[in-house]
């Protein structure tokens, strides 16, 4: 069986996402690829390069799917239920690293935790853009910023947890039921009390 270092990366991902990062061995994964061990270290200096190459790709796979959304000359309203259908759709593509990318990342090394928090500041970001966008158009709420932006968030980031390839919505179908939700929060309530320091807070 031929394995390259996509091949290896692919089958961590999968374990990972099954048995957790420390319940998966080094073992299981050359299982998992027919090889002995000792043959993984030909392609790894550690188990924990894999998973810091799983959680790359999880994160590159959520941003490179949200920059269109943003550069799309559309009203804020829009681009947020645009958002959630991407973002949805990595999940539903890219289940077993979605759930590696939002739950097992906490695992890695202080050095690589950093550079992964980064691309998690930059994707919370680019969302926090949105969401501004719609305030200063007047379709959202003078929310506050950053709860509004937890609220999708963790909407969006507990999909992989039920979602189901075979249910009943596509991750389409699911972003417009779930944005919808989203939405009638965000502008149906003529002003919210918070801090005005708050309201600009990102």
């Amino acid at each position: 069986m031929q394995n390259s270092r996509a091949d290896l990366v692919q089958a961590a991902g999968q374990l990972f996402s099954q048995k957790g990062f420390y319940g998966t061995s080094i073992r299981d994964i050359a299982s998992a690829r027919g090889i002995r061990s000792g043959s993984l270290y030909a392609h790894i200096e550690s188990k924990e390069d894999l998973l810091f190459e799983v959680v790359m790709a999880g994160s590159d796979a959520f941003i490179e799917a949200l920059v269109p959304v943003l550069s799309t000359p559309t009203s804020a309203d829009v681009k947020l239920v645009e958002g959630l259908k991407a973002h949805i759709n990595v999940v539903a593509t890219h289940l077993d690293t979605s759930r590696v990318f939002l739950h097992e990342w906490l695992l890695l090394s202080p050095e690589r935790r950093a550079l992964i928090q980064q691309r998690r500041d930059r994707y919370e970001a680019m969302w926090t853009e949105i969401i501004q966008a719609g305030i200063d158009e007047g379709v959202f709420a003078p929310v506050s910023v950053r709860y509004a932006r937890l609220v999708l968030l963790s909407v969006a980031n507990w999909v992989y947890l039920w979602y189901d390839p075979n249910g009943p919505l596509d991750p389409g179908e699911m972003a417009e039921v779930l944005g919808g939700f989203l939405l009638s929060g965000l502008k149906e309530r003529e002003s919210i009390p918070v801090e005005t320091s708050e309201v600009l807070q990102a």
